[in-house]
């Protein structure tokens, strides 16, 4: 595993429950981005509904979230103490360790995808191998939904969540970088926004769907 995969699952290791109490309730107030999900959740339903992957999924309540729009959604992880508290806190739901550099489901298995502000760890050189494992693991025509920080730059995050120590970097994309990512990764963008809200200081928001060809 990569430096960058250590430090992260290690950090998130460190804070799962701090985040988990920290983060819980983001959805409740944040009105524009829930609208998005069921945005979403609809696509999915209208293909016919299948499995949905929440890729670094955290504590699970984008996945739980998602179940609750009445998608088959689970969670997948690279910090074991995340994929430990996502179970406690939502123990209908299945969570599982994984990393987003490896292939996330078999090839056209699922019938969508969510990385909701879990690419914002991962460097430049790695998103068109992330986006690539995305594209096989979903079927034609499916959904693929990102959430991140907008903006410009890096920055090395040592602390958060109730104070404990964490090593990760924090980048921040512009929507138009990310597009054009998710464009030679094979994967057309209906909707990209950006906003403010408790998620993010100025969040974007990529709504995609995965190219037949």
């Amino acid at each position: 595993m990569n430096t960058w995969q250590d430090d992260t699952r290690t950090s998130y290791d460190t804070v799962a429950e701090s985040y988990a109490e920290q983060t819980r309730d983001l959805l409740d107030r944040t009105p524009e981005e829930r609208a998005v999900m069921a945005v979403f959740a609809e696509h999915v339903r209208s293909l016919g509904g299948g499995a949905v992957a929440d890729v670094g999924c955290g504590a699970g309540r984008v996945a739980a979230h998602l179940q609750g729009l009445g998608v088959d959604a689970y969670g997948i992880d690279l910090s074991p103490g995340m994929v430990e508290v996502a179970r406690r806190e939502h123990p209908g739901l299945r969570f599982e360790c994984g990393s987003m550099t490896e292939p996330v489901a078999g090839d056209g298995s699922l019938a969508g995808l969510v990385a909701w502000y879990s690419l914002i760890h991962v460097p430049d050189e790695e998103i068109p191998l992330v986006l690539g494992h995305f594209r096989r693991a979903l079927r034609p025509g499916a959904p693929l939904l990102i959430g991140f920080h907008a903006g410009d730059g890096s920055r090395l995050k040592s602390e958060g969540y109730g104070g404990r120590p964490m090593r990760i970097h924090v980048h921040r994309r512009q929507p138009d970088r990310m597009a054009t990512w998710l464009d030679g990764a094979g994967f057309t963008v209906e909707t990209s926004r950006t906003l403010t809200s408790a998620e993010s200081t100025l969040g974007g928001i990529l709504l995609a769907r995965r190219r037949a060809a």
